[in-house]
């Protein structure tokens, strides 16, 4: 392994002040540095799944309970029969 691929890298990143707000409180609550923070928040979330198969997507659209649920579920939003947990 060629020693500059262990060494770590900056970068430069410009973001509004509203954002770096909420970055620099959840790293405090976290005891991290902000650059830590973002670091770890970004790697996870490069890992964590973000698409579906075509094979686990043809599963989905095959569900027809699912689906239901799903079609249910939109027509109680746009009723705003819904309720946001923190």
């Amino acid at each position: 392994m060629n020693k500059n691929e262990c060494m770590p890298k900056t970068l430069t990143l410009r973001i509004e002040d509203k954002i770096y707000k909420i970055f620099k409180e959840a790293a405090k609550g976290e005891n991290r540095s902000i650059s830590n923070f973002v670091e770890n928040a970004a790697y996870n979330y490069l890992l964590s799944d973000q698409y579906v198969s075509d094979e686990e997507m043809n599963e989905i659209v095959s569900d027809k309970a699912l689906l239901k649920g799903f079609k249910s579920s939109l027509d109680d939003i746009k009723k705003g029969n819904f309720k946001i947990v923190g």
